[in-house]
């Protein structure tokens, strides 16, 4: 099978623990990318914060907050968010009946916040709020503090039908349902004209198993969550000794190569 389309998660994915690129890392994306094949990210961050690993790959596109936002260079191509009524209504409701719970949402790759959120996110700005003079836009996502099922059960009945809360690392991600890793994936391969069936994907957490499964090959790092392995068709190595780009090396480019020589 030829690979079209690489897309990738960077948390505990293709980052290594201290957040960084390795150098393999970026010289085989780029070897990737000069044999035409297309290389994503796919992330929960909001853009601002996949710019610095976006400038050193020159990735081909970034699907962002999770699904909800796909740029593709400068360029937005598809926006999903909740409605700003719906937005303002959760938030308000939650802070109200919950006043201790951290809340914060994104609207427009701006965060605010009713807490201090370098507590969680180092070197991130906010904007400080109580929520009652948001901007009249959708948001990408809310984000509250979670920790376990009864939680998730807790927050979730705040949602209309068209939203849903995820955990990802002990935080709830509220998107609208469309706003999903393999919805954007599949989105991409139709704008980039290429096949899911020769698109790898990769990943290590809950919110990467659907476009593990939806893709032709799907790959789980070694410290992948259990869940994970499971609707993966191959296991790499872990993000810390680059599981990602050594797959590619061994199974795109060694590939690549040899059919040169023939």
């Amino acid at each position: 099978m030829s690979i079209q389309m690489i897309v990738t998660d960077l948390d505990c994915t293709l980052l290594r623990s201290d957040k960084t690129l390795s150098d393999d890392t970026v010289r085989i994306l780029r070897q990737c990318q000069a044999h035409g094949i297309k290389v994503v990210f796919a992330t929960a961050r909001p853009k601002r914060t996949v710019i610095p690993y976006f400038d050193q790959v020159q990735a081909d596109a970034v699907i962002a907050h999770n699904g909800a936002v796909i740029h593709v260079g400068e360029q937005t191509i598809h926006h999903c968010g909740i409605a700003s009524d719906i937005k303002n209504d959760i938030l308000l409701s939650i802070s109200k009946d919950y006043p201790e719970v951290r809340l914060s949402v994104e609207i427009n790759d701006i965060l605010y916040a009713n807490f201090d959120v370098t507590s969680l996110w180092n070197g991130i700005q906010q904007r400080k709020t109580d929520f009652t003079d948001l901007p009249d836009l959708p948001a990408e996502k809310i984000i509250i503090r979670v920790s376990s099922l009864d939680e998730m059960a807790r927050y979730t009945r705040y949602l209309p039908e068209n939203l849903y809360l995820e955990m990802n690392e002990e935080l709830g991600l509220i998107m609208h349902v469309d706003a999903t890793k393999h919805a954007a994936v599949a989105r991409l391969a139709d704008y980039f004209h290429c096949s899911l069936n020769e698109t790898v994907a990769f990943g290590d957490n809950f919110n990467d198993v659907g476009m593990v499964r939806r893709c032709g090959i799907g790959v789980a790092v070694g410290n992948a969550l259990d869940e994970v392995k499971a609707a993966a068709d191959e296991i790499c190595e872990s993000n810390d000794n680059d599981g990602v780009a050594r797959w590619l090396e061994a199974n795109v480019l060694s590939r690549m190569a040899g059919q040169n020589r023939l």
